[in-house]
């Protein structure tokens, strides 16, 4: 067969096919994300795999820092510039911001699809909304205060698993006396942070965390039990390793599971580093409420939000990419990957660890009256500008031995109404 017969049963054969196949763009979804720890990145690749499942593209953006602030600003520019992903990984109150900048598409078509709004707790619904309308999708719930324990560190240093604050230190005692670190920390603002807002919970409660953290009430960040909450954190940082610069909170975790340390406040994301080195929950290690926060739930929802889109194609990828992150599969998969709670209200719990049966019983239940609250460490009680105010003075304080937390109050006071 001579070339001009070759060419002539090609284009032949290209008559045959439909213009989808010649024109092979199935639609992509991008995705900008901060999944990149371990555990993390395990669930992160069952989203894809079934996107991919479903005849679409996947583009993966992941941008690695735990507390997201690099993927943000990898965000904001891709924004200005009128080149957003499809999807990027956005919470709380920020969703209203990008809402409000008229960035985001409605989502509505799914949702009433996929009956959403029978589906999601009414809390969590709500915070996926711009102007009555869904913009974002859920695909987890964190809970943030939860303390992480090597039991057979505690065995060691013959201590026991702390209810309460004073217990706590009893066993951070302990532990250092037995020549363990007693609190694995990274030395992050964010993380600084995660340990203050559980401190925050345990000593103000679950109103008095809100009129601090959501209503930025005066007299609440000011009051008594705000130096408390101060001089709680700058004996908790005398427990904490001396060398945790900087560190990442795996990092961290992996004291923790290799020995090392004996605890780490850290949310259950911490789960998944666990899982991912071949532990079991409630044998090999265990999980409790942060003493004194029994009853509350600070929660820390991970959502995707979605772009605004010209291209047909990657429009039905990026409905695609919402539908599936809720669909029963995906969150059972993901969430026990990640550590989390599925965010569907209907799931069987007993394939999950005992970890997570026990964080749906406590979000239930604190869900019933004041205890679910937004973290402020984690993007869900306040915006960017406060809670980067609030990461300052923390971060500073606990950096400081000679601080002084009467002084501290007023600083954080003084910050977040130069945010606000």
């Amino acid at each position: 067969m001579n070339a001009i017969h070759r060419l002539a049963a090609v284009i032949s054969l290209a008559s045959l096919l439909p213009l989808s196949a010649l024109a092979a763009d199935t639609g992509t979804v991008e995705v900008l994300h901060w999944w990149t720890s371990g555990g993390e990145a395990k669930a992160v690749e069952t989203l894809k795999q079934q996107v991919e499942k479903d005849g679409f593209n996947w583009k993966d953006n992941a941008v690695a820092g735990g507390g997201g602030a690099a993927a943000m600003t990898v965000l904001k520019t891709r924004a200005i510039s009128g080149n957003p992903p499809a999807a990027a990984q956005i919470k709380g109150p920020d969703i209203q911001e990008w809402g409000a900048l008229g960035l985001l598409t409605n989502l509505d078509d799914v949702a009433t699809a996929n009956q959403w709004d029978a589906l999601l707790p009414k809390k969590v619904a709500q915070i996926m909304k711009y102007d009555g309308h869904y913009v974002a999708v859920p695909v987890n719930i964190h809970r943030v205060n939860w303390l992480w324990i090597n039991p057979e560190v505690f065995a060691k240093a013959g201590a026991k698993v702390p209810t309460t604050l004073d217990e706590l230190f009893d066993a951070a005692d302990k532990l250092k006396a037995a020549g363990f670190v007693p609190l694995a920390h990274g030395g992050q603002p964010w993380q600084d942070s995660t340990v203050f807002e559980d401190l925050a919970l345990s000593i103000l409660g679950p109103k008095g965390f809100k009129a601090a953290f959501v209503d930025l009430d005066e007299a609440t960040l000011t009051g008594d039990k705000m130096v408390e909450v101060f001089k709680t954190l700058q004996k908790l940082g005398t427990y904490m390793d001396a060398n945790r610069a900087g560190r990442d909170w795996n990092i961290a975790a992996a004291e923790v599971i290799n020995g090392k340390a004996g605890m780490q406040v850290m949310g259950d994301w911490a789960k998944s580093e666990w899982t991912a080195a071949g532990k079991v929950a409630g044998k090999d290690y265990q999980c409790v409420p942060f003493p004194g926060t029994q009853g509350s739930f600070a929660y820390n929802i991970d959502s995707l939000a979605m772009f605004k889109l010209k291209e047909p194609n990657d429009i039905k990828a990026q409905n695609d990419l919402a539908k599936v992150a809720l669909e029963p599969q995906f969150q059972s998969v993901f969430n026990q990957n990640k550590g989390s709670l599925p965010v569907r209200q209907d799931m069987d719990m007993s394939q999950f660890d005992a970890c997570t049966q026990k964080s749906a019983v406590d979000f239930k239940e604190a869900e019933q009256g004041d205890g679910l609250q937004p973290s402020m460490a984690h993007n869900m009680a306040t915006t960017l500008a406060v809670q980067g105010a609030i990461f300052d003075v923390v971060t500073n304080f606990l950096n400081d031995p000679k601080a002084d937390p009467a002084n501290a109050v007023k600083q954080l006071n003084s910050a977040i109404k130069s945010a606000k």
